[in-house]
């Protein structure tokens, strides 16, 4: 009798040998059970963005303990933090002209943490920021997003170009993570602050959409309504739905490094 396998590894091992549509089905199934579960468990849907929020800011606070103990910035992606606090500072905007609430208050204090992680990796600890391999260009995320913006946006009765601000949000923070991933993908080796963050940042964009979808399911439908008319409403969805999505297959490989016992792992070269 040969010695017994680790569980995780050989789920793992039968799971990369599916095919890419059996890969996409099980990871709907997941997603799908993951959302009835918590609308089960969690009544009020609205602590769901709060918890989204707060998972957002302990992502950045690992990063912050990480720039203090160990004086490096190596495996975080300047251009993902800029995108950040693009979005963060933009949709702060929005909140005190269209909706003051507690999110407002969270987006502030995870904007100024933002901003302190830029400017340490920027002036402080330069010397060990690998820009070499930071190379996705702001404007090839930015610029698309703004013209679909332009394009669809909300038909409220707010001002045009609050209107088009909350859309552009919606559109960046879908795609913000992506010079992430990129820039992880260059280096192979993720070190484990690095892969907490990113792990917090996927789970969070899973909670807020989750927290969408409950919204939706929970107004009948009335809230697409709400939202205004045309493509809008459709929109916000699938923002939520690729944000998700962009992130699951870290995650996947985070859970199973994590229950493998390995802090530091090393990415595919299909994850991004």
């Amino acid at each position: 009798m040969g010695p017994l396998r680790n569980p995780v590894n050989a789920a793992s091992a039968r799971l990369r040998r599916r095919t890419p549509r059996v890969k996409v089905s099980l990871a709907v199934v997941f997603g799908v059970a993951a959302i009835f579960l918590i609308r089960a468990f969690i009544r009020n849907h609205d602590n769901l963005f709060v918890m989204a929020e707060s998972v957002h800011s302990i992502g950045i606070c690992l990063l912050i303990f990480k720039l203090m103990r160990e004086k490096t910035c190596e495996g975080i992606s300047l251009k993902s933090q800029e995108l950040t606090a693009i979005f963060l500072g933009i949709r702060l905007y929005c909140s005190f002209f269209m909706e003051y609430d507690v999110h407002t208050i969270l987006d502030l204090s995870t904007l100024a943490a933002t901003m302190w992680v830029i400017y340490m990796i920027r002036f402080k600890l330069r010397s060990s920021y690998k820009e070499d391999k930071d190379r996705v260009l702001l404007y090839y995320v930015v610029l698309p997003c703004f013209v679909l913006a332009l394009l669809i946006h909300p038909s409220t009765s707010h001002l045009l170009i609050n209107r088009i601000a909350w859309a552009f949000v919606v559109y960046l923070e879908s795609v913000s993570v992506l010079p992430q991933l990129h820039f992880m993908q260059n280096l192979q080796i993720i070190e484990p602050f690095t892969a907490h963050y990113v792990f917090a940042l996927g789970l969070a964009r899973f909670l807020n959409c989750v927290h969408w979808i409950l919204q939706v399911m929970d107004s009948r439908g009335q809230l697409l309504v709400v939202l205004g008319r045309g493509l809008w409403p459709p929109m916000v969805l699938i923002s939520e739905i690729v944000q998700t999505f962009i992130l699951a297959d870290f995650c996947y490989y985070y859970i199973k490094s994590v229950f493998g016992g390995q802090l530091v792992f090393r990415l595919p070269p299909a994850v991004v």
